[in-house]
């Protein structure tokens, strides 16, 4: 290392190009041909490199290197090189030392920049102990992002094409560093229209998102592996996204090591500043919490916000049905656009139907067959779609008619070490959800949640209280191992709850809630 201690003093002031001008820049553009896919088994070959200057191809730079290693049949007929012409030439440290010298301080530039940087970084690392340091722009990025709508393709014979470069890709490397400036120089006068002024905003600009967000990935640090609730805030404290999570540490690691996000919570990460979680003792506390603060919060990236009162109930008026607020049996109905599709499929059905949806089904499937046969495609994929919406509908009638009865009490783990959660379901809602302590206090509170459940069944399901059974109904049906299920009865409520296994995660269980800055 101390055999080029120059090199350690080459671009050390590249953090201050970061603020730097673009027009103001010198950029060098490289391009590697490599014996392989992989630094670590695989050599340099053959560098290229062209600076540019004031928004001009200026000074380039062309060097033959020799591996060390055969070059392989598919790499030469890829290149045009060969073993002969390579033997001699500099060695890939060397070669890269030279390259070096021609850069000096000026911005990096590469299309697909990871792959060639890792080869000058592992050659540079021989040489100083450490990798480059300065700012480095990928025109892969900054094409998928200047050119999204305009072309699906970022690679270097189709953006050569796309703009017309008169140096044509031919992996050699420096016809293809000439090339890739070409395009550098089209893509940073997109970006200055798009308002890039610095060096540190083609960056920015440049760089993938996935990325982007990788470097917040400490907000989730000290996160337990505990189920719970978690909140993304931003800067400004407002909550931008509740999720619920069987192992927060796992779940909040996720949004950082993958770039597959709906939108929404996409744009959430960007914004993110500071996550706050909430540990609680089971997965079926941590919905129903989630449940309660999508309700008070209304985050904007959340794709399911509990709305109950826009939820429907369908009721007759005169020989049809109609979409009204005010309860009745046939509901709530959570999408209004099902609900009306429905209703038409219904329009003039007779009063049997009207009050029992399913019997009409038959009637109206014959029909669909009989506009399809008679070439009524218009008519048909009509009632096609009013018959699914009603298929839908009748489900979810059925659906909401067994949780009308449903009568029993859950018992999972609680935070608190040797406590456990009776949550208490009767009269078509969650009646009650108590704390069971050890010992005799559990039963004072089995028979406090068996006394706000001693309600008859009601008519009708409440809007308010639907997504709080439909939550329940989602862990009967798929239990987690730590749930148990009694009848409200006292007795089988308290033995299931003594025989209750520990509350999952390896964290500390004492704080019901922690916070990441």
């Amino acid at each position: 290392m101390f055999a080029y201690p120059f090199v350690m003093q080459l671009r050390l002031d590249a953090a201050d190009r970061l603020v730097e001008l673009v027009e103001d820049a010198t950029f060098v553009v490289v391009d590697l041909e490599t014996t392989g896919l992989r630094p670590g088994t695989s050599r340099i070959c053959e560098i290229g490199a062209v600076r540019v200057r004031d928004f001009e191809l200026a000074e380039e730079f062309e060097l033959l290197v020799d591996p060390g290693v055969p070059l392989g049949a598919a790499i030469s007929a890829l290149t045009g090189l060969h073993d002969a012409e390579l033997r001699g030439q500099p060695h890939p440290s060397m070669a890269v030392r030279r390259f070096l010298e021609f850069t000096g301080d000026a911005v990096l530039v590469a299309h697909n920049a990871r792959f060639d940087l890792a080869f000058i970084d592992r050659e540079t690392e021989r040489l100083t102990g450490a990798r480059l340091a300065g700012p480095v722009v990928d025109t892969v990025g900054l094409a998928r992002r200047l050119l999204a709508g305009r072309t699906s393709r970022a690679g270097l014979g189709s953006l050569a094409q796309f703009f017309g470069t008169s140096a044509r890709p031919c992996h050699r490397a420096l016809p293809d560093a000439l090339a890739t400036a070409e395009i550098l120089l089209q893509l940073i006068g997109l970006a200055q229209e798009r308002g890039a002024r610095t060096v540190a905003d083609l960056v920015d600009l440049a760089a993938p998102r996935v990325r982007k967000v990788y470097a917040k990935r400490t907000l989730a640090f000290g996160a337990p592996t505990s189920p719970g609730v978690y909140l993304f805030r931003d800067r400004h404290n407002q909550v931008l996204y509740v999720g619920r999570a069987r192992d927060l540490r796992a779940r909040l690691r996720s949004y950082f090591r993958s770039d597959r996000q709906r939108p929404a919570v996409e744009a959430a990460l960007f914004a993110l500043d500071r996550i706050e979680w909430r540990v609680t003792g089971s997965e079926v506390e941590a919905a129903l919490e989630e449940l309660r603060l999508l309700r008070e919060l209304r985050p904007v990236a959340n794709a399911r916000n509990a709305r109950p009162d826009r939820y429907v109930y369908l009721r007759r008026r005169g020989d049809k049905l109609v979409c009204t607020q005010t309860p009745t049996p046939l509901g709530p109905i959570r999408s209004r656009t099902r609900a009306r599709l429905a209703c038409r499929a219904l329009d003039g059905a007779p009063e049997e139907e009207l009050d029992r949806p399913e019997l009409a089904l038959p009637r109206l499937r014959a029909r669909l067959r009989h506009l399809a046969e008679c070439r009524r495609y218009e008519d048909a994929a009509r009632l096609r779609d009013r018959i699914a919406a009603l298929e839908q509908i009748v489900r979810s009638l059925r659906r909401l008619e067994r949780l009308r009865h449903a009568r029993c009490c859950l018992i999972v783990p609680a935070v608190e070490p040797g406590y456990a959660r009776g949550i208490f379901v009767a009269g078509g809602r969650v009646a009650a959800v108590r704390t069971l302590p050890p010992g005799e206090g559990a039963r004072l509170e089995v028979q406090a949640g068996l006394a706000e459940s001693s309600v008859g069944t009601p008519d009708h399901l409440a809007a308010e209280n639907l997504d709080g059974l439909l939550v329940i109904e989602t862990f009967l049906r798929h239990p987690p191992p730590e749930l148990r299920v009694a009848p409200l009865e006292a007795g089988e409520i308290l033995r299931q709850a003594a025989a209750l296994p520990p509350a999952l995660g390896g964290e500390s269980r004492a704080r019901p809630r922690a916070r990441a800055a």
